[in-house]
C-alpha cells in the first residue's frame, strides 16, 4: 500500500498568547514566554490556563509541529521526520540545561530566556524553516509554522483527578476506544484466563523486589500525586454491546515477554533513520530486526520471538523501571540515564497479544507494514487529544486510569493495556502524522466513513513490583514520566496466510492461536 500523503490534523482556531514575569520558586522575577492555547494539546495547557505567581516551573513545553503540520507529500516524509527528530533533540537539550541550572533560573530574571527559551527558539525556527522548504519542492509552502517555534516554562501542576476512562471527564480516549472490545481484556473474572504467557507467570522480574514499599521516587519524576491507589477508584469500564453480526471471535500471538532483552531508544516509525530519536528505552517483542534503520525488507526477513513463525510484526513500548537506586545498564546511554531514564528495568511478568473484533459487524485484513501507534509520549505538555494510556492492577480492571500509575494492594500486579485503532483507511499504511490512515471506532462501535474495520490489537502487560509508588514508565525527558504519556507502537508483518486466519477466527466467532 502506498505511504500517500495524507492532510494532517490541525487544532481549529488555536491561538496563542503570550505573557511574562514569572516568578519561579526561588523568588526572582522571570520574563520568560508563557503560553496559553485555545485549543487543548496545542502547547500542551488546558484552555484558558492563567499562570499564578510564585509557581515552580519544572519542564519546557513546546507546540508539536508534527501535530500542525497541514500536508507533507511522500517524496519529503523522510527528511521531514529526521527534522522532528532533531526538533526533538533540541527540547531535550533544552530540558537538561533548564534542569542543570534551575536554581540559577530562580535567581536570574534573564537567564531562562537568554540560556534556554530564546536559543531554543532560534533553532527550532531554523528547522521550521527547513520542513517548510522540504515540503514546497513537491507542494505548497506551509504557513504559519512560524508561530509554533517559541515554547515555554510550566508547572508540574498535577491536577488531573486520576479518574478512568468514562469518569465524567470528555477526553475522547475513555472506554470505547481503549475498550472496544472490553469483554476480552480479562476485565470482570477472567483475568488471566486466556493470557497466553500463563505457564510464564512470575518469572520476570530479576532482582530488585526487596526494596520497602515506601522507598522514595528517584531522577526528574514522576511524583508521589501521579499515584492511585486502585481501591479508591469507581469502577469506570464499559463493555460494548455486540450487535448482530458482531465478529466475535479472537487470535492470540505469543510472542513472550522480551526474556532475551531486546531494548532500544530508537522509533522506526516515527523517527526512521535516527538513532535515539525516542529519548527512551522501548521493550520488543515479535519482530528482531526493528530498530532505527529497519526497512520494510528488513523486518519482512527478520527473526521472531512470536512462537508462530507467520507472524513477524514488531511490537514495542516504553520499559517500566523500578525505581530502587539500582544503576541499569543504560545508565551512561542515550535513552536511559543520559535521557533521565533511570532505574531497573522490569521484565513484564505477563504479555498478552489478542486480536479482537468488531461490534457491529466483519473486519478485513491489515495490510501489510501497517503502521499504528496508539497513545502519546507527549501528552503531558500535548494535553489529551492523542492520549490513550490504561493503567490498572489485576484484580481491578474494571477500573482504569489514564493519568495516574495505580497503588495495587499485595498479591495484585500492575496492569498496562493498549487497545489499538481498529479502523483503517483502505489505502495507506501510514499517514504524515503516522495517525490519520486509522482511527478508532466511533461510540456506536461503527468506524468512521471512509474507513473500515480491521482486527484490533489489545495488549495486556503485567508487572510484579512492589506496591507503592516506586516505578515509572519511561518518557521523553521534559514529559517527567508521566503516566498519560504511556503508548504503544506495532507494525503488522503478519504473513498473508496466517492474517487469512486471524480474520477468519474473529469473522467466525472462534478462539485462536
Amino acid at each position: 500500500m502506498g505511504r500517500t500523503s495524507r492532510k494532517r490534523s490541525t487544532l481549529a482556531n488555536r491561538a496563542i498568547v503570550a505573557s511574562a514575569a514569572l516568578i519561579l520558586g526561588g523568588g526572582g522575577l522571570i520574563a520568560v514566554n508563557v503560553y496559553a492555547s485555545a485549543g487543548e494539546g496545542a502547547s500542551g495547557s488546558p484552555p484558558g490556563r492563567t499562570w499564578n505567581t510564585g509557581t515552580q516551573m519544572s519542564t519546557i513545553d513546546c507546540p508539536d509541529v508534527g501535530n500542525e503540520l497541514p500536508d507533507v507529500p511522500d517524496e519529503a516524509r523522510w527528511e521531514v521526520d529526521r527534522e522532528l527528530a532533531a526538533m526533538d533533540t533540541q527540547i531535550t537539550d533544552a530540558y537538561q540545561q533548564f534542569a542543570d541550572r534551575k536554581d540559577e533560573i530562580s535567581r536570574d530574571p534573564n537567564l531562562a530566556e537568554n540560556a534556554v527559551l530564546g536559543p531554543l527558539k532560534a533553532k527550532r525556527t531554523a528547522s521550521i524553516d527547513r520542513i517548510a522548504t522540504a515540503v514546497e519542492r513537491n507542494a505548497d509552502r506551509p504557513q504559519g509554522l512560524d508561530g509554533l517555534a517559541p515554547c515555554s516554562l510550566r508547572a508540574d501542576d498535577n491536577n488531573h483527578d486520576g479518574g478512568g476512562y468514562g469518569a465524567g471527564d470528555s477526553q475522547g480516549q475513555d472506554a470505547g476506544q481503549g475498550n472496544d472490545q472490553g469483554a476480552d481484556q480479562g476485565q470482570g473474572g477472567d483475568q488471566g484466563a486466556d493470557q497466553g504467557q500463563g505457564d510464564d507467570q512470575g518469572q520476570g522480574q530479576d532482582g530488585g523486589q526487596d526494596g520497602d514499599n515506601g522507598q522514595e521516587q528517584q531522577g526528574n519524576g514522576p511524583e508521589a500525586s501521579d499515584f492511585v491507589d486502585i481501591q479508591s477508584v469507581q469502577p469506570n469500564v464499559d463493555r460494548p454491546r455486540q450487535r448482530r453480526g458482531a465478529s466475535r471471535g479472537t487470535f492470540t500471538t505469543d510472542c513472550g515477554r522480551n526474556e532475551n532483552g531486546k531494548f532500544n531508544p530508537d522509533n522506526v516509525i516515527v523517527a526512521p533513520g535516527v538513532s535515539n530519536g525516542a529519548h527512551h528505552m522501548h521493550d520488543y517483542v515479535g519482530n528482531q530486526a526493528n530498530d532505527a534503520f529497519a526497512s520494510d525488507d528488513d523486518l519482512a526477513n527478520g527473526d521472531t520471538s512470536c512462537r508462530n513463525q507467520g507472524d513477524r510484526s514488531t511490537y514495542y513500548w516504553p520499559v517500566l523501571r523500578l525505581q530502587n537506586g539500582t544503576a541499569e545498564n543504560d545508565a551512561d546511554a542515550d535513552g536511559g540515564g543520559k535521557d533521565q531514564n533511570i532505574g531497573e528495568i522490569q521484565t513484564p511478568s505477563q504479555v498478552t497479544l489478542k486480536f479482537v473484533g468488531n461490534p457491529t459487524g466483519k473486519v478485513t485484513a491489515m495490510p501489510r507494514f501497517l503502521r499504528i501507534i496508539t497513545g502519546d509520549a507527549k501528552a503531558f505538555t500535548n494535553g489529551d487529544a492523542n492520549a490513550n494510556a490504561s493503567w490498572s492492577c489485576t484484580g481491578f480492571e474494571n477500573r482504569q486510569l489514564k493519568d495516574k500509575y495505580p497503588i495495587c494492594p499485595d498479591g495484585s500486579q500492575v496492569v498496562r493495556s493498549f487497545a489499538f485503532q481498529s479502523c483503517w483507511d483502505g489505502q495507506n499504511t501510514d499517514s504524515a502524522n503516522h495517525r490519520t490512515h486509522v482511527a478508532f471506532a466511533q461510540d456506536n462501535g461503527r468506524c468512521p466513513n471512509g474507513f473500515r474495520a480491521i482486527p484490533q490489537l489489545v495488549q495486556r502487560i503485567v508487572y510484579d513490583v512492589p506496591p507503592g509508588p516506586g516505578f515509572a514508565v519511561d518518557s521523553f525527558p521534559e514529559q517527567l514520566h508521566k503516566p498519560v504519556t504511556d503508548h504503544g507502537d506495532f507494525i503488522n508483518v503478519f504473513d498473508d496466510n496466517l492474517m487469512k486466519k486471524v480474520v477468519s477466527c474473529i469473522n467466525g466467532g472462534r478462539k485462536c492461536r
